[in-house]
Order: structure tokens, then sequence, then C-alpha cells
């Protein structure tokens, strides 16, 4: 591509908000951003088409920092799978599972996706896990007991949407590697529970969530702050702000393909969301310092995670019996 690369892993002890939009209920003005201070974790919002104000996040625990998230989760392509009881799938289409969650998990092992497509660590069943971990904490259930998948260690991101209309949750991840097991866990319930802009969920959200497993790979420090791809990259920045403090923020990869913006566009309103207030310059933009990176995602919903859990609800080791469907009609 011509372009200097400065390719290195992702070592950071820094967690990052994802992306996507939250609507607005109270102004009509222009969003505007404001992230954590200094390089460590904020929160970040979106309003209307572009970055909204953002507050703080929940307190990360010693030594992993959290950011609140955004969702715009509900686009991506849902990759293989790699859990023992579901098919590799590479045909996936936007959204998570196609087909149907049910009769993917049901269905027994099926062949590879075809030449060259590299199954995928995330799965269906990590989306069920966390729909699990939260329906046992409403519900004041033991947790479930830890789940069949790979325990090895990567970022991510829990994101809920609810309604049909998929309007953000709940969203907050880390870009600290985090076995799978206890990061979902933890993340589920800190995205379920602790997002700043949201009060907690309730039971009675339960049947209108659809869920989103983000797991992030491929980090790549670039030396140009356009040499990432729209709908393929997610991009952390890091600048130094108009008061000279360093700040961060982050869109996950489906965020500038949803909106329809470009680079020049996806950078400037992620500096906005990142707390940048004086103007933009080309000039500025050129201090930035840029790490891309890709996503594997899975999306659910509690009708598709019901089902697969009425055939397989003590596969995690939940031992009480789901809700009955009429129970939330």
């Amino acid at each position: 591509m011509g372009r200097k690369r400065c390719v290195g892993g992702d070592g950071s002890k820094m967690a990052a908000g994802c992306c996507g939009v939250k609507k607005q209920k109270l102004s009509s003005s222009p969003p505007s951003g404001s992230a954590g201070p200094g390089g460590g974790g904020g929160s970040s919002h979106c309003g209307g088409a572009a970055a909204a104000g953002g507050e703080p996040g929940a307190l990360p625990p010693p030594g992993i920092a959290r950011l609140n998230g955004l969702g715009g989760l509900a686009g991506g392509a849902a990759g293989c799978v790699l859990s023992p009881s579901l098919p590799p799938n590479c045909g996936g289409g936007p959204g998570g599972l196609s087909p149907p969650a049910a009769s993917l998990l049901a269905s027994p092992g099926a062949g590879s996706g075809g030449p060259g497509c590299r199954k995928m660590v995330v799965s269906a069943e990590m989306c069920c896990f966390c729909f699990d971990v939260l329906y046992c904490h409403l519900y004041g259930y033991q947790p479930p007991r830890s789940p069949r998948f790979t325990n090895d260690p990567y970022p991510l991101f829990v994101t809920w949407k609810i309604g049909r209309d998929k309007r953000l949750r709940g969203c907050i991840g880390t870009f600290s590697a985090m076995n799978l097991h206890s990061g979902l866990r933890e993340y589920t319930l800190t995205s379920a529970l602790k997002d700043s802009r949201f009060p907690p969920m309730t039971r009675d959200e339960l049947p209108r969530l659809f869920c989103s497993v983000s797991l992030l790979t491929n980090f790549e420090d670039v030396c140009d702050y356009l040499d990432w791809e729209v709908g393929v990259h997610g991009i952390r920045i890091e600048f130094i702000n108009e008061k000279g403090s360093k700040r961060t923020a982050t869109y996950l990869p489906e965020v500038a393909k949803e909106q329809g913006w470009d680079h020049i566009q996806t950078i400037d309103s992620l500096l906005r969301k990142g707390g940048y207030k004086a103007p933009i310059t080309n000039e500025f933009r050129k201090t930035i310092k840029l790490t891309r990176y890709r996503s594997e995602k899975m999306t659910m919903s509690y009708t598709e995670y019901l089902a697969h859990r009425q055939h397989h609800h003590f596969q995690n080791g939940i031992g009480h019996p789901l809700p009955p469907y009429n129970h939330y009609s």
C-alpha cells in the first residue's frame, strides 16, 4: 500500500468505548464528545449520527480500565463458529446469526464454509452465555458454571440493544486481553447494569434484548491516520487536546460504514467523541496516533437464546427452568 506501518501487539491496559448511535432525547443541538481523563478509560456517546457528549463510565478494578461504548452493533458479518455444538458457517449476513440461532445451534456439525474460510473464535454460544449470566443475576439464581467455548484471552466488548429498532441499551468493553470466561461474565453485567448512560436493566426488558459479543484482533499501529479501511477496521485514536491532556477514543469496525462516513468524517467524529473542542485542521489530524484493529462479532436475540436454551439449558450449568414464552407475552 506504500504506507509505512508500525505493527505491534496491543498491550495497553486501557479500555475503549465501541461505537454506534444513541438517540438524543432532550436536545437538538449538534453532538459533542467527551472522554475520560488522560490516556485511560472514559466514556463515549453518540447522538444522532455523530458523537454526543460523554460521561464517566464504571470504575475499573485495579489493573483494568474500562470505557463505556456505544453499541451500533447491528451490523457486521457472522463468521465461522467454533463451539462443538455449532456448525462452521462463513456465510452469515449482517446482524449476527444467519440462519436463525435456534437452527444454527441445534444443527449437527456441517462442513467448513469453503476454501480459505478461517474459523472464527467468536460463537453464538458466547452470546448464550452472556444471556445466562444476565438472566441468573436478574432472577437471583446462582451464576452459570464455566462454558465450553475457549477460554483464551481477548480484548472484548459486550453490547446490548433493545426493541425492534435495536436501540442501544448498554455497551462496555476493554482493550486489555481477558480470559473469555471471566471477561464475558464481568462485562455482561457491567454493560447491562453499570453503563452510566442508562439505568440498570430489569427483568421486564429481557424479552426485547439483543446481545452482541465482539472480540478484537489484529491490532496495528499505523503511521498514517488514513491507513485503515472503512467497514473493515476499527480505529482507536490517541491525541493531545487543546488543554495539553492525552485523550483516547475508539469506534468498532462497523460504525463508519453504518453511519455512511468517510475517513475524515470518522476521524473528526471520533475527535469530538474524545472531547476535542477546538477547530479540527488537517495539520492536527496528522498528529493523531492511530491504531487499527479488526473484530469478530456475533449477535443473538433473546428469542433465539430461549429457543436454544429450552433444549440445552443445562449445558452451561443452569439448574433452573427458563421462563415460558407466555411469561413475557
